[in-house]
């Protein structure tokens, strides 16, 4: 039996055909010439591709979603943060002002009427409080007695909506020769109006006199049990309506009271 050596395949370009091997199943022709293409080196098809892309796009518009979701509710957040620090600024300085008020009749604190308005700037929207908030140094020859005022002002952006409330701040409280001018604080934009109430310990009142003697004890120089601040917000335009928020609110108590050297009566003797 002669064992012999098939011949090669002619025609197939780097590719030797050896007796007993498996051809492949594709062949491509290209100039004449064989070529052997295996099925690991196919490439996509158009439908592959067409797939392929739609999975991605798919993928691509759902995190395009998210991200704009989180980027909105960051705005929203960041824009709700800004409106409310100028608000809970402007109420701690109007608590820390109110729970600090001198007792009036005194040398530098002058009697407490709401009717009375000392300050030369326009707009003041509450009575002169004397408050001991001042801050003293060792350049300021004024004391921690000042008189305390909240006015409402036009913004100076012509496109703001509302007004804005500043705090007024009068240091020198001995009588002045010339009008003085306060140094003012601009506490917070957008308001529409600022309102002061009054508790005697049975009502809430709109006005206050501490020239008049109490009911109880008939003392005058007296001080309210309590008093609340309502800010009124301006209408902010939301679209076609207009959006109306509810008043901000803040009561603060008020512990400070006049003494008194009045003679106490016990066992009907006078002492």
């Amino acid at each position: 039996m002669n064992l012999t050596r098939p011949e090669p395949l002619v025609g197939f370009e780097g590719t030797e055909a050896v007796s007993g091997a498996r051809v492949p199943s594709e062949l491509h022709f290209t100039n004449g010439t064989a070529r052997i293409m295996s099925p690991r080196t196919r490439g996509f098809t158009l439908l592959e591709v067409l797939i392929a892309v739609m999975v991605f796009a798919i993928v691509l518009a759902a995190a395009s979603s998210v991200f704009y979701g989180a980027l909105h509710l960051r705005n929203g957040i960041t824009e709700s943060l800004e409106q409310a620090l100028p608000a809970q600024h402007a109420l701690s300085v109007i608590q820390r002002d109110l729970a600090n008020l001198a007792v009036p009749g005194g040398t530098l604190s002058s009697v407490f009427q709401t009717a009375s308005i000392t300050n030369v700037v326009g707009g003041q929207s509450s009575p002169d409080f004397y408050t001991t908030t001042g801050f003293i140094d060792q350049t300021s020859p004024w004391a921690e007695i000042q008189r305390v005022s909240y006015v409402l002002m036009d913004p100076t952006d012509r496109g703001a909506v509302g007004k804005d409330l500043v705090r007024t701040v009068a240091r020198n409280l001995l009588p002045p020769t010339a009008d003085e001018q306060p140094a003012q604080q601009w506490l917070m934009g957008g308001v529409q109006g600022v309102t002061f109430y009054y508790y005697d310990g049975t009502q809430w009142r709109d006005s206050w006199d501490s020239t008049t003697a109490d009911r109880t004890t008939g003392l005058t120089n007296n001080l309210p049990q309590a008093i609340k601040v309502q800010i009124q917000l301006a209408s902010q335009q939301t679209g076609r309506a207009l959006s109306v928020a509810a008043p901000i609110e803040l009561v603060v108590p008020i512990v400070v009271q006049a003494r008194t050297n009045r003679t106490q009566q016990a066992s009907g003797v006078t002492r």
